[in-house]
């Protein structure tokens, strides 16, 4: 089974959206995939109530009264929506069951600085130094032509880390979320250009 995480400290940075859509990608593919929710928000579970039944199935946790919360029998890819803030020994738990982290990450002086300590705290982790490209950073909402794009490409480029695209701004995430879809649901003449910038994620998954 392989095992993605989506992580940030800073709530609001786009953590659920790219959950949600790199797990209805899976889904497309063929793949028996779980999103597994560990958000206290549970707004990737609530997503999935929303998801029309004729769409590629995405599983949530197994869940039984006294037992631990587990992936469904059969599972082949769970993808994991993590809490703001994560951090210590519950951070090392997580890191030691997935075999990617993948980081959105928002053009703003706020999400950079929150992030900034996440990526120190990260490069600490024995699980990490192990592995070579094992976190991801993903550009989340950026419009390119604002000056807090500039900053974020010039902060990025110091990071030492992959970044591997640029997600533009635009109502297609919200408006596919509202009716339990992915930007992957969508016809060509609407998120063409989302599924192109989308493209290096779904290869560095592939390939990890």
């Amino acid at each position: 089974m392989k095992n993605i995480m989506v992580a940030n400290p800073k709530g609001g940075s786009g953590k659920s959206t790219l959950a949600t859509n790199l797990a209805g990608w899976l889904a497309r593919q063929g793949h028996r995939v779980m999103l597994g929710d560990i958000d206290r928000q549970q707004s990737s579970r609530e997503w999935l109530k929303l998801r029309p039944p004729a769409l590629p199935r995405i599983e949530g946790w197994d869940v039984e009264d006294g037992k631990p919360a587990r992936p469904p029998a059969g599972t082949t890819h769970t993808v994991l929506d993590t809490p703001a803030g994560l951090h210590g020994k519950k951070l090392d738990r997580v890191l030691k069951a997935v075999e990617g982290v993948l980081v959105p990450l928002q053009p703003s002086l706020f999400d950079i600085l929150a992030t900034r300590h996440f990526l120190d705290a990260l490069a600490e982790e024995k699980e990490i130094r192990n592995h070579d490209a094992f976190v991801a950073i993903v550009g989340n909402r950026v419009d390119a032509r604002t000056r807090a794009a500039g900053e974020l490409e010039r902060f990025l480029d110091d990071v030492g880390l992959p970044v591997l695209t640029y997600l533009r701004d635009t109502q297609n995430y919200v408006q596919a979320a509202a009716h339990g879809l992915t930007i992957f649901d969508l016809p060509p003449y609407r998120a063409e250009q989302d599924w192109q910038q989308w493209q290096p994620v779904l290869d560095w998954v592939a390939a990890g």
